[in-house]
């Protein structure tokens, strides 16, 4: 006689930053199949109590208190606690969904990274934007990228002021564009100036490969009008994608008769909308569950890293180089209108 199977032991996860995302985070694991939500940590003790009485789950103010109560935790707090709180998980062997950017600088991103490598540990860096359907989409259709222009554009978020638009924006696109392209990148120029907030609101940058293939990508919190688009050029053809309203479009040549030109064939696919967030965190969970490893791991959080932190440089340096013909100009001058 077979023994009855039983369901595993349910994976206990907690929720560490209950802000605008960490409160989505744990509302999607308290719905979540197999999945205990043990609690939630905030050092605002008001909003983690009020995500844990909707989440159905306890509340601390101490971020490090679910240690020793949990499997896996997502960690959503500022940018700068990354390295401190991350690296007190891992190192007990507790799995990391952590939000992007994966931390301030390449030297603690590399030290969250080791830690999660000497614990066994599963590391996935929030880059959700991996996990959009259009995205996917656009991945399945690339074979030889030459040309890449990405656009992410809106209206100034209040809530994002820790980091400047390319941690915030265009660290996406920098993802993608790196997920994309099968080639060493070998040189980044950037330009960029803050608007509203004494950090960077708008900024463009062209990567630039060891294969020839060549990226530009231009990021802004100032904009009146929301963007979000991609294009990709290739021998076979253009690819364009629209996040927004999840249409992915082609335009591939066709042979005709000999001596003619090939004929363009245009063509659009409309994506089956997912939640992207979701999604990744239904991938956090089946990794930890199967050992996996992450679409997105340390690894590949610290390349999308460091290549913004080279383009956050190469603005500084263009930044630096105008000032001096700026203190140049005598006192007498007016300023330019």
């Amino acid at each position: 006689m077979s023994l009855p199977a039983f369901p595993p032991d349910p994976l206990k996860v907690g929720v560490v930053g209950v802000g605008y995302l960490g409160r989505f985070h744990a509302l999607i694991y308290s719905r979540l199949a197999g999945v205990e939500l043990v609690g939630v940590c905030d050092t605002a003790s008001e909003r983690a109590a009020s995500v844990a009485q909707e989440a159905g789950c306890a509340a601390w103010d101490d971020p490090l208190a679910l240690i020793g109560q949990v499997d896996a935790v997502s960690i959503a707090v500022p940018t700068r606690a990354h390295h401190a709180v991350a690296c007190a998980y891992l190192e007990r062997g507790i799995h990391v969904l952590l939000e992007k950017p994966l931390a301030v600088d390449t030297r603690e991103g590399a030290e969250i990274v080791r830690a999660a490598e000497r614990q066994g540990a599963l590391l996935q860096v929030g880059h959700l934007e991996r996990f959009n359907a259009g995205v996917m989409a656009l991945a399945a259709r690339i074979e030889a990228p030459r040309y890449i222009e990405a656009q992410r554009m809106g209206g100034f978020v209040e809530r994002a002021t820790d980091v400047d638009v390319v941690a915030d924006l265009m660290i996406h696109d920098i993802d993608i564009i790196l997920a994309l392209v099968d080639a060493e990148l070998v040189e980044v120029r950037a330009v960029g100036t803050p608007v509203l907030t004494p950090r960077i609101d708008i900024a463009s940058a062209r990567l630039q490969f060891s294969n020839g293939t060549v990226a530009n990508t231009v990021a802004s919190r100032v904009s009146d009008k929301k963007t979000r688009r991609i294009r990709v050029f290739q021998p076979q053809g253009y690819l364009s994608l629209d996040f927004i309203g999840q249409t992915l479009d082609s335009a591939v040549p066709q042979p005709r008769d000999a001596g003619q030109r090939p004929e363009i064939q245009r063509s659009r696919v409309r994506v089956e909308p997912v939640q992207p967030l979701d999604r990744e965190i239904e991938a956090f969970v089946h990794c930890v569950r199967t050992r996996e490893r992450p679409l997105v791991d340390g690894q590949t959080g610290l390349r999308a890293l460091d290549v913004a932190l080279q383009v956050q440089a190469s603005i500084a340096e263009q930044q630096a180089a105008m000032a001096p013909a700026a203190d140049a100009r005598p006192a007498s001058d007016p300023a330019p209108s």
